[in-house]
């Protein structure tokens, strides 16, 4: 069954991790079929600190993919980002 989970990277006390789509019976930080986006927690400044590819999320979805909770968070959340500034220039 092919889930869409988090994969940790960067150093220790400096988690950085990518969304990605891959089977369930595969580690949490080993073979992905698909990389979907990045989530950085400490993101500061001008750093990124969610980016996701929902067009891609929903190809995966419709072919009976599982989101795990954490993911299924973050999706919402940046839709919510993403629709925010969309609205702003157009209340101006």
């Amino acid at each position: 069954m092919v889930v869409l989970r988090l994969s940790r990277g960067g150093a220790k006390a400096r988690p950085f991790f990518n969304v990605v789509a891959t089977d369930s019976r595969n580690r949490r930080d080993g073979r992905f079929i698909e990389r979907l986006g990045f989530y950085n927690p400490i993101a500061s400044g001008n750093e990124q600190g969610l980016r996701l590819s929902l067009e891609r999320i929903e190809y995966w979805k419709s072919h009976g993919a599982q989101v795990s909770p954490t993911v299924q968070r973050l999706i919402k959340q940046f839709a919510k980002q993403a629709a925010a500034p969309a609205a702003a220039p157009a209340a101006a």
